[in-house]
């Protein structure tokens, strides 16, 4: 079989990770608590901040956001792993920018995600994603984000999202644990 995974917030803790980045360049101390109540992907609510003064700091902080230390979700590299193994093939379909891309695909494979040659896209917008995977023919393509997972829909595709706060909404198969998959997909064993 043929498995899509969006990256941030999907199979990495991003926004988790920019939030803890937020409070320290900042100097606030927000609590997780605020960041698990947010309704909206964005964090900078949180910090008092506007959508322009939140995105200037995004944009400030991305590389630092992308590329430091960053934690996947629990059982995600190893339930891709199995994948793998198992002889399944895995995407990586991500709307980071174009100018990430390599970078990201670096930051992937040392970081112990399965990264086959040819099987890392990057830098669409994100409604641009469906095209990628209807021409990919996944079988099954795993994301966070509402406005990617509802242009999906009418693909062949099995469509899950990965449980966030703000997605609560979304009435699709549902991983909240990354040891769901298999089962989920019918590899169970």
């Amino acid at each position: 079989m043929k498995f899509g995974f969006d990256i941030d917030d999907t199979l990495i803790d991003l926004r988790k990770h920019a939030f803890h980045i937020y409070n320290d360049k900042l100097q606030m101390n927000v609590g997780l608590d605020i960041f698990e109540a947010l309704d909206t992907m964005e964090i900078h609510q949180a910090f008092g901040l506007t959508k322009e003064e939140g995105g200037k700091l995004w944009h400030s902080l991305r590389d630092e956001i992308y590329f430091s230390g960053c934690s996947p979700f629990p059982h995600a590299r190893e339930v891709l792993q199995q994948l793998v193994a198992q002889g399944h093939e895995v995407y990586y379909i991500t709307a980071r920018d174009r100018e990430h891309s390599e970078r990201t695909k670096m930051w992937m494979i040392e970081n112990g995600f399965p990264v086959a040659e040819g099987h890392f896209y990057c830098g669409m917008s994100d409604s641009e994603k469906v095209h990628i995977i209807a021409n990919l023919g996944l079988d099954y393509y795993v994301d966070d984000k509402p406005k990617v997972l509802e242009t999906l829909l009418h693909l062949p595709t099995k469509v899950c999202v990965k449980d966030r706060s703000y997605n609560q909404h979304v009435n699709l198969p549902r991983i909240t644990s990354w040891q769901e998959l298999p089962e989920l997909a019918g590899l169970a064993t």
